[in-house]
């Protein structure tokens, strides 16, 4: 089944909107499959929320970074593509605010000693709230979801100082306020790592690919037998009667307008509105495009005079930076530098244009750092994102995980944001692609 064109109006048998690892994984299914599909990608490159880029001087992670092998979907896919991984570096220091605000140091041991006791009580009952990871809505969690991560620290009386350290370690995971940021995040991803919090931790922040995401992305593209079109934003999506012809109408803000017989739209919950779709969207994604998902936060990536000691550190959830850990070492002509990669629950209590800002919040809890540059994207200003790696706010994730997966006629959903194992990360990206493409090969061959 070719792509053809009749009265101005290119016909094919599947659109895919968007060129992440979802709308990659999907367009590759579908046209191995013997369908003919075109990719619409609005940015001037692949891979949606993950993107290498040259900066600082070094390949930076400007979006995903971190995968692992308990993560079935990315690893498959690592495994097809013979990437490699490489460990970010073992800290040999740690620092931490006390419930004072003063700044801890010590070790890698003692700082897990400190957090253990809450980790563990944070998710205790996890095997009941979420008995298994493929189905995040089954369980206790149908009640639980109601409470935010900060409910749950409220409940469980922690002294101040490992309460601090705990609130710490889970505002950097979900990148977002944790009285925000719904207990299904923590139960769901612990989940889905068999319920060891240790595993989640090393899972979702240690190994990142050697060559980058844009290899990654860049090795999947290449098995795309369709068309990818960059630089092609869609402004509206319109499913026809019959008495019209049938199938789906894709207008391009160009004008351009391509009918297929289904179309999977992968962009993120928060971004989805940026296209007129006709029939509206389903409730639950005009709902969640309303209240938008728990993520606000930011990534930064910061350049520091010197090589200095590896470390990570944590502050708090007021603070602008609450995660910062050393992650390359480099030297060019003006000496010896370290890049550092640092998160923010709130992206808009940082501003990169303000250097003395920026090292105001770092040295609020790794001092004796000298910070000469600082870069990042805003992903949560950024119009194809809204959001950087999705977390559900309470309550949303079973009101609506079941909803967003299921087709609206003829467009279907694969995103991060609707995976059942491990959503809002790479994995559940493309664990989302198969299943539209299986799900569209399956009603069309």
């Amino acid at each position: 089944m070719g792509a053809h064109t009749e009265a101005s109006i290119e016909s094919v048998d599947v659109i895919v909107i968007g060129a992440g690892f979802a709308g990659l994984t999907a367009a590759r299914e579908l046209g191995q499959a013997g369908l003919s599909v075109i990719t619409l990608e609005a940015r001037d490159r692949i891979g949606g929320r993950t993107w290498t880029d040259h900066r600082l001087g070094h390949d930076l992670e400007m979006g995903a970074n971190w995968i692992h092998w308990v993560q079935p979907h990315v690893w498959a896919e690592v495994t097809r593509y013979g990437r490699e991984i490489t460990r970010s570096p073992v800290a040999d220091e740690a620092y931490w605010h006390g419930p004072d605000g003063t700044p801890r140091k010590g070790t890698l041991a003692e700082f897990m000693a400190l957090i253990e006791d809450g980790q563990q009580r944070l998710i205790d009952d996890v095997r009941t709230a979420i008995p298994r990871g493929v189905e995040p809505t089954v369980g206790a969690i149908q009640d639980l979801d109601r409470l935010s991560i900060q409910d749950r620290f409220d409940e469980i009386g922690l002294d101040p100082e490992a309460r601090a350290a705990n609130e710490s370690v889970w505002v950097g995971h979900v990148n977002a306020p944790l009285d925000q940021t719904g207990l299904s995040s923590a139960l769901r991803w612990v989940s889905a790592t068999g319920g060891h919090w240790q595993l989640m931790h090393e899972a979702s922040a240690t190994y990142r690919v050697v060559d980058g995401m844009r290899g990654f992305t860049d090795a999947i593209a290449s098995d795309v037998p369709g068309e990818i079109r960059l630089g092609t934003t869609v402004a509206s999506v319109t499913q026809q009667a019959t008495a019209a012809g049938g199938g789906i109408i894709v207008e391009t803000t160009g004008g351009t307008r391509i009918r297929a017989q289904k179309v999977v739209s992968t962009l993120p919950a928060n971004a989805i509105a940026g296209i007129t779709f006709s029939p509206a969207l389903p409730e639950a994604w005009q709902r969640l495009g309303r209240e938008t998902v728990a993520s606000q936060g930011t990534k930064v990536w910061l350049r520091a005079k010197g090589h200095v000691p590896r470390f990570f550190a944590y502050a708090s959830q007021s603070d602008p930076l609450s995660v910062l850990k050393a992650e390359f070492y480099c030297t060019d002509e003006e000496g010896d530098y370290t890049i550092l990669v640092g998160f923010g629950p709130d992206h808009t209590r940082i501003d990169l244009d303000d250097l003395a800002g920026v090292q105001a919040a770092v040295d609020l809890f790794r001092p004796g750092l000298e910070i000469t540059e600082v870069t990042a994207h805003d992903w949560m200003t950024d119009p194809l994102s809204m959001n950087t790696w999705m977390t559900h706010r309470p309550g949303q994730l079973t009101r609506d995980l079941t909803e967003l997966r299921e087709p609206a006629g003829d467009l279907h959903f694969a995103t991060t944001d609707n995976a059942n194992l491990w959503g809002g990360f790479i994995d559940g990206a493309i664990e989302s692609g198969l299943r539209e493409a299986r799900r569209i090969i399956g009603v069309l061959r």
